[in-house]
């Protein structure tokens, strides 16, 4: 069935297509009436109409029979095909016994046709080889030519240099005028010097090119710019009455060749007034023509054109598909298109294959797929056969409709037409077939392109990575990219990324550090974030001592390692047996890779701390010390942040006393020495530390005073917090949103801290304190004063106190569901309305306020929204539900 999205409101692009190819279609998704039928389509077969409903139901069958009807190749092209077929899988023996098994007629019109069929240079070598071996078949100077062309267009010089100087060697040497064949071989190897010393000793011997050797070595002067000699050899060949259409064509080409278009025209009109130009004299045209627009002179080309065949002297269909050709080229593809229709409308001029193609390849480019269609139609109706480039457009040119089953019957069943997929036909194929969900025939579609030698843009590759990944098809990934490896192609590095990360992600890291490995092994350096996936992949499976190799070598690589992901490696090198060994071992291997510095002792004694092993992290710093590096301030605040993250206090004090005396103590050590000592709940000596440095006239920052409110709010030591709140004033300090949040939630929990909050306000007698507000506010969360039930008024109260957020509604939501679900509702809303997104909390409290008061329809509507969310209740609320 034919695969497409159907759109309740616009056709898609395939029925357009289809009504254009003369398929009649009726949907009651498209249109509630049925389109009338268009005129029968030649390039389909008569079929009753197909009707579609739903998501359709025409048969793809019917296209693909059509198509393959117009592909079906001359015999002797499925037989090229399969000589190729032969050359390129068996090896050399068992091809030899299968081509002598198919009795090929071999000629030399043969042997040239099999030539320019293939695609593949070493092939089309391998069979030149084995006809010359064959009984009863000499090859000649036109076969020969064949091959040096070849690679020439390879560009495999150096191999045709071997070939032509091996050459008295070979078997058929004395078959073939010996000198003509050097002198053809070195002109169309761009050795034009060595070609005319071979000339130049032939004629000393009295010997002579003949006419098809002197054209080519002609030909091979003008390429290479000799025009010196190409002057001597045209005289030559003059005296010789060997002049014809072929040598006139090569004069104009020179004359193009070094900007003389004025002496080209004029030479060409010369010969139109002396009768002597042939059916070249379109070719010759064309070489004017196609010279003028690669000079941007368009409006001179037309002309000539127009002149040319207004003379009735010149067949110029020739230089009518060169200037379409370079119309195409410039971008001017619309006056390519209307020359063709007024051309073959005025004169019936038809192009040849190639004029279509590149026509219809430009359209393709430009998703103007009924014009591509109108084109497909004049070739079959004309009866013009469509070559490999005509085959791979039709490809396209399904897969760009979205009529993707076609495409891959048509590909199916290349063998049967002689199809040979380009690169730019399996990109559409692979692309359409994972936008489809096609990833399984996108995979065998792609490896059979890599067998082929075609690998698919990088973009490509990308895509079809992308959906294996996603769709968990690990294998597959795998093993396409040890194909591309193999082949020493290179995928992008995101597309290594993602495939070592979704192999992390399955836990399957050994896959992915045998990928990095092939990677190495043709020198290409993985990319820093592959490293850090395959790194924390072995972290994950406790396998640090690879993780701690790799990276080692990520940094031999040019990456930079980050402090989080060595304190990663090292915590998990400290979980492993004999984790001292481990430590100092990667520590060893760093220092002998990187110049010893600050840095890198500071990220050991970090992950030793954080891996719980302080004093790894001293005998770091001790080593430090050692070596002569003056440990900086980080150095510093890491080695204390080590002892009290492990709750070593009093080796911390003892460091930090050490300190005070080698350096003056500010703000970031007094910082870490705080909040280290008010994380490990030893808040009494916090605060000795604070007001010594408050003595010194050093002000603490701000984190100081949140984490001692916040365990001191724990502890139910209250009289401490508001004492510290005043002191939070007196240093120039607002209070922040972590502070008023953490006040607000004791707040809603006891009255004790507004009490004691007036308690000590009355004792000091402050009343008119700045921190009043702040005050009254505590007491309404508390209950202790009346609440005003207008949340807005309690937001203007909160925003006079400190800086409001998502937790602080929080609280205010809480608050109002005690009392009045209604405005907590309200409140919810206007949450939302501020640009807030409602977190887990945010739902809990609402879902816990309406099951308190009795509301249960509405809570549990609202626990199914949080679930849509991704929320779960708390264990509180799930007791109410």
């Amino acid at each position: 069935m034919l695969r497409t999205k159907l759109s309740s409101t616009n056709p898609p692009r395939v029925f357009r297509v289809l009504r254009v190819l003369g398929v009649s279609i009726s949907t009651s998704t498209v249109s509630p009436t049925t389109p009338a039928s268009p005129p029968h389509n030649h390039l389909l077969p008569r079929h009753n109409p197909v009707v579609l409903g739903g998501i359709g139901s025409l048969q793809a069958k019917d296209v693909v029979l059509s198509f393959k009807q117009w592909f079906k190749s001359p015999q002797n092209i499925l037989l090229m095909d399969q000589i190729f077929r032969i050359l390129s899988d068996l090896p050399p023996d068992d091809a030899d016994a299968a081509l002598g098994r198919l009795r090929l007629p071999l000629s030399e019109r043969f042997v040239l046709d099999v030539l320019a069929h293939g695609s593949d240079v070493l092939s089309c070598l391998k069979f030149f080889d084995w006809a010359g071996r064959q009984p009863g078949f000499h090859h000649t100077r036109a076969t020969f030519h064949a091959t040096f062309k070849i690679l020439a267009r390879a560009k495999l010089m150096s191999l045709m240099l071997d070939f032509l100087q091996n050459y008295t060697e070979l078997r058929y040497v004395h078959r073939v005028r010996f000198y003509d064949t050097l002198v053809m071989g070195y002109a169309v190897a761009g050795k034009p010097e060595i070609a005319l010393q071979l000339f130049a000793k032939m004629r000393f011997q009295g010997l002579d090119l003949d006419s098809f050797a002197y054209h080519v070595l002609l030909n091979a002067l003008v390429e290479e710019n000799c025009f010196d000699a190409f002057r001597v050899v045209v005289e030559q060949i003059r005296m010789r009455g060997l002049d014809n259409e072929i040598t006139h064509s090569i004069i104009v080409k020179n004359f193009c060749k070094q900007g003389q278009l004025d002496e080209a025209k004029a030479f060409v009109e010369q010969l139109v007034e002396s009768g002597r130009v042939g059916l070249s004299g379109g070719h010759m045209v064309g070489l004017i023509v196609d010279a003028l627009c690669k000079r941007k002179r368009f409006g001179e080309a037309g002309r000539l054109v127009e002149e040319f065949q207004g003379s009735g002297m010149v067949s110029v269909e020739q230089a009518y598909g060169v200037w379409i050709r370079d119309l195409v080229r410039a971008g001017r593809l619309d006056g390519a298109l209307e020359f063709l229709h007024s051309k073959k409308e005025s004169e019936g001029y038809v192009p040849e294959v190639c004029g279509y193609n590149i026509l219809i390849c430009r359209l393709l480019r430009e998703n103007r797929l009924e014009e591509v269609l109108d084109l497909l139609m004049e070739m079959r109706e004309g009866q013009i056969l469509p070559d490999k480039v005509t085959m791979n457009a039709v490809l396209c040119f399904f897969c760009k409709a979205g009529m993707v089953d076609v495409a891959l019957e048509l590909y199916n069943s290349r063998a049967e037409f002689g199809l040979s997929p380009n690169s730019m036909a399996y990109n559409y194929l692979i692309n359409t077939l994972c936008g489809d969900g096609s990833t399984d025939e996108a995979y065998h579609v792609l490896k059979h392109s890599l067998e082929q030698g075609y690998f698919p843009g990088k973009k490509t590759f990308s895509i079809l990575a992308d959906a294996l990944c996603q769709e968990g098809k690990l294998d597959k990934m795998k093993e396409l990219v040890l194909v591309a490896l193999d082949r020493n192609i290179m995928p992008s590095a995101s597309t290594y990324d993602k495939f070592i990360l979704a192999l992390c992600k399955a836990r399957r890291v050994d896959d992915g550090y045998l990928i990095q490995g092939e990677l190495n092994k043709i020198n290409k350096v993985a990319s820093k974030n592959t490293y850090f996936n395959m790194i924390r992949g072995f972290n994950i499976l406790n396998r640090a001592d690879i993780a701690a190799r790799l990276l080692i070598e990520l940094q031999e690589k040019g990456h930079t390692p980050t402090r989080s992901l060595f304190r990663a490696v090292i915590c998990r090198l400290c979980d492993m047996d004999n984790a001292e060994k481990q430590f100092l071992k990667l520590l060893e291997l760093q220092l002998s890779h990187q110049e010893p510095n600050c840095q890198v002792y500071n990220f050991f004694i970090d992950g030793a701390g954080h891996a719980k092993k302080p004093e790894l992290a001293r005998e770091v710093f001790e080593m430090m010390v050692r070596s002569g590096i003056v440990p900086n301030l980080s150095s510093d605040i890491l080695m204390l942040q080590s002892y009290l993250k492990n709750e070593r206090i009093s080796d911390a004090l003892n460091f930090f006393s050490d300190l005070q005396k080698r350096r003056k103590v500010g703000r970031k050590l007094c910082n870490t020495m705080v909040v280290g000592l008010c994380k490990a709940n030893k808040v009494d000596i916090a605060l000795e530390i604070l007001k010594e440095i408050r003595e010194k006239g050093v002000t603490p920052s701000l984190e100081c005073y949140e984490e001692l409110v916040k365990v001191l709010c724990t502890n139910k030591r209250y009289d401490v917090v508001v004492n510290l709140i005043d002191d939070l004033e007196r240093v120039g300090r607002h209070v922040s949103s972590f502070i008023g949040n953490v006040l607000l939630l004791h707040s809603l929990k006891t009255p004790e801290l507004f009490e004691t909050w007036v308690h000590a306000k009355d004792a000091h007698n402050e009343i008119s304190s700045p921190n009043l507000i702040l005050g009254q506010l505590i007491g309404e969360f508390s209950g202790c004063i009346g609440v005003n039930q207008d949340f807005n008024y309690l937001e203007e109260v909160m925003q006079q106190c400190f800086p409001l957020d998502l937790y602080t509604y929080n609280m205010l939501l809480r608050r109002l569901t005690r009392s009045d679900m209604d405005l907590a509702l309200e409140l919810f809303n206007r949450i939302c309305q501020k640009g807030y997104e409602p977190n887990r909390w945010t739902y809990d409290i609402l879902v816990h306020g309406l099951f308190k008061h009795g509301r249960t329809s509405e809570a549990n509507k609202w626990v199914e929204e949080m679930f849509c969310k991704g929320f779960e209740p708390t264990e509180a609320t799930k007791l109410l539900i």
